[in-house]
Formats: C-alpha cells, sequence, structure tokens
C-alpha cells in the first residue's frame, strides 16, 4: 500500500477544509510542516523557478521534477501532491509518470489536458488536448493507481481558457466519471463559475488561489461553503521568499546586516543539526 496516499485518503475522509500551501523544495515542505499545515503539493511554476529560474512552459524535465520530489517526500511526512503536467506523452507515458511519482514518494499526482509542452494556466492557455486524448490521460493515470501505484489522481483541466466554461465543466465530469480523485478546474473567472463548478459536477474539488491570477481570491471559509475541499496556494511561499530575498540583498547593498531573519539557533534546528549531533552520540 502507498503509505502517504493513505494517509490523504485519510484527510479527505474527514470531510475537513484542507488549506494547501505549495512548496518548491524540502526546505519550504518542511516548513509548511510545522506550521501545522496537513498537506502540501510540489508546484510545477515554483519547482522550475527555483531549480532553474526558468518559466512554467515545460522546460523542466520529468526527472528533474522527480529528484526534487523526492527530497522533498523525504524531508515530510505529511501528504505530498506531485504536478505531473501532461504525463510527459501518450498513455503510455503517464502511466510511467504516476508510476515514478508513487515510488518518489509521493500522496497524488495531478495531471492536467494542455498540449504539450504545457504553460501556467493563469498566464494565457490557447491550447488543449481533444477530449478523448484527455480521458485517455486520466484513464491512464488512473489504471497506473489501481495497477498498485495507489497515488491519488487530481484531473485538471485548462479548458476554461482554451474553449470556455461549458468545456471544462464537460470535461471535468469526464474526469471524475474515469475514476479521478480529485478535480481541478483551472482558472474560473469569477465566483459564479466556481459554484457551477462545485454544484453541477460530483466529487472532491481543488481550488486554486493563486495572487493575481485569473479566478478570484477567497477566504477558505467562502470556499468550502462554495463546495471546495482542498485550497491550494500554488506561489504564496516562492513570492513570499523573493520578495524576502530582495529586501535582505537591499539591506546588504546599503551596508547593513539583514535584521529581518530568523537567527542561527533556528537554522540549525529546522535542518536537523541537534538531531545528527544526538544520533552520533548513540555510537
Amino acid at each position: 500500500m502507498n503509505e502517504p496516499a493513505a494517509r490523504l485518503r485519510t484527510l479527505l475522509d474527514r470531510g475537513d477544509m484542507l488549506v494547501m500551501p505549495c512548496c518548491f523544495d524540502a526546505l519550504s515542505a518542511r516548513l509548511i510542516e510545522q506550521a501545522g499545515f496537513p498537506l502540501t503539493f510540489m508546484s510545477g511554476f515554483a519547482v522550475s523557478a527555483s531549480r532553474l529560474a526558468l518559466p512554467d512552459t515545460g522546460l523542466i524535465s520529468v526527472s528533474e521534477m522527480l529528484d526534487q520530489g523526492r527530497a522533498i517526500c523525504d524531508a515530510v511526512r505529511i501528504p505530498v501532491i506531485g504536478d505531473g503536467d501532461t504525463g510527459h506523452g501518450n498513455p503510455a507515458n503517464v502511466r510511467r509518470t504516476v508510476d515514478q511519482y508513487a515510488r518518489a514518494g509521493f500522496a497524488g499526482v495531478m495531471i492536467e489536458d494542455q498540449v504539450m509542452p504545457k504553460r501556467c494556466g493563469h498566464t494565457g492557455v490557447k491550447e488543449v488536448v481533444d477530449l478523448s486524448e484527455a480521458i485517455r490521460r486520466v484513464r491512464a493515470a488512473v489504471d497506473a493507481r489501481d495497477a498498485g501505484a495507489g497515488t491519488l489522481i487530481v484531473a485538471r483541466t485548462d479548458a476554461r481558457a482554451a474553449l470556455g466554461l461549458e468545456e471544462a465543466l464537460r470535461r471535468m465530469q469526464a474526469f471524475a466519471d474515469a475514476g479521478a480523485d480529485i478535480l481541478f478546474l483551472e482558472a474560473p473567472r469569477d465566483a459564479a463559475e466556481m459554484r457551477r463548478f462545485c454544484t453541477e459536477i460530483p466529487g472532491i474539488k481543488m481550488a486554486n488561489m493563486l495572487e493575481e491570477g485569473i479566478t478570484p481570491i477567497l477566504p477558505p471559509s467562502e470556499l468550502a461553503e462554495i463546495g471546495y475541499r482542498i485550497a491550494a496556494y500554488p506561489l504564496t511561499l516562492l513570492s513570499a521568499a523573493v520578495f524576502a530575498i530582495r529586501e535582505a540583498l537591499a539591506e546588504l547593498a546599503a551596508g547593513r546586516t539583514p535584521t529581518r531573519r530568523v537567527d542561527f539557533g533556528t537554522l540549525r534546528e529546522l535542518v536537523g543539526f541537534d538531531a545528527y549531533d544526538d544520533l552520533l552520540k548513540r555510537y
């Protein structure tokens, strides 16, 4: 049994609204866990930005994502959902992607219906694959789950931007029928569209709360009232980190030591120096 997936299923079975800050490396994932959040998501945008300083336009490889993912999953006990993008090819590629993500320690994997190379859903998606191909991707992911991977499948559509809301809802229904565990309609334009999605389509829904993105930022209580079960914050931590680093660099450039920082002892504890020293004492 996939233990991380089992923990994620237990969380979902409780019926609570889950607030999910998204991570980009092992350290950010550990901070999310220490802050008391019950799960996280490895954001493709954030990993591409932090690892390569490149845009989320399909430039990062599946091997690089898996390498980052292994480090993240090893650093925490909370369930981690991984961004599997388009599955990286045909249905056979999708199955292998899901299998690899399961072996890396992910509790779930997101598969989307954009054409390759894909791009961030809030930066002007123009094309998605046709409905039949999109369903084949989801079916392949579900088959990999049921054949032993065990990871929950998050099925995403970007059809709202490319083809309109009605087609996006049609795809969400088709993905639910194909056995997806969590449904993700990217970039609805307003609360009315979000409510239609949650009201008309069965299953567990995930909202994407991207600051300055296309979808309105709503508080978790309102998202729960609409019908969402997971609120993802894909770039909040990355944006905050960039802000803090720029602020510190400005202080250094002015000849000052930044004061808005954690102390050295906190950093030592965060990365496990004390636990490391305690381990050595046993030998």
